[in-house]
């Protein structure tokens, strides 16, 4: 039976100082800068429709705790095989709204692995290469930034009259969807503005037989 003295020989206060203060602080810091600088790009890059602040604050904490959980793992191997038992048993049904979204978590959590691993090297100058390219690519700006204008108009000749209205005021117009009813006409246009000028809604609001005119600014992605 195991008694009050039994507790303190056992190999459990070992663990207290099997990690020094020392790894302990400079992997805690370093994992707070790669996962601001991961916060950083991911608000640069980001070209969704809402922001969300907390999955930036996500990217921070998520590379701090697995640099936490990887640096307990590599000085006790028992450990490591309860972490993979008690992490198999996890489950996230958060939905991932953007693509790009799933790369900044998996580049948070690499960072916090690699770095904790002791590759300091490695995590510091790969992620600065990863923001860079990041960067680079995501905030490449088009030479016309998209717009989709939505044309309701009553009848065929309303039609043909909008859209000979928006091929002589756009630089580039393709119609993306056509709904039909009750008479009344609704029509989708993937547009490219000539200068910027988006006064050519108003005038086009203003023509006979059109009931309204909607110009959208999006990002380019379209489903329809």
């Amino acid at each position: 039976m195991t008694n009050f003295s039994d507790i303190f020989k056992s190999s459990f206060l070992e663990n207290v100082t099997s990690i020094s203060l020392l790894d302990m602080a400079l992997t805690l810091v370093l994992s707070f800068g790669l996962g601001l600088f991961i916060f950083f790009v991911y608000k640069k890059t980001y070209s969704g429709v809402m922001y969300s602040s907390s999955f930036g604050g996500t990217l921070v904490a998520l590379c701090m705790i697995t640099a936490m959980t990887i640096l307990a793992v590599t000085s006790n191997v028992v450990l490591s095989l309860g972490m993979v038992g008690a992490l198999s048993i996890v489950r996230f049904r958060t939905a991932i709204k953007e693509p790009m979204d799933i790369a900044f978590l998996f580049w948070s959590i690499a960072a916090g692995i690699v770095l904790a691993a002791g590759m300091i090297p490695l995590a510091v100058f790969g992620s600065l290469i990863i923001g860079v390219v990041l960067l680079l690519f995501l905030n490449r700006k088009a030479a016309h930034d998209p717009y989709i204008a939505v044309i309701s108009c009553e009848g065929a000749e309303a039609e043909k009259a909008a859209q000979s209205f928006i091929a002589q005021h756009t630089e580039k117009a393709v119609i993306k969807s056509k709904t039909v009813q009750d008479g009344r006409i609704e029509l989708n246009y993937d547009v490219r503005l000539k200068g910027g000028d988006t006064d050519f809604i108003s005038q086009l609001g203003l023509q006979p037989g059109i009931r309204s005119a909607v110009l959208v600014s999006y990002n380019g992605d379209y489903l329809g």
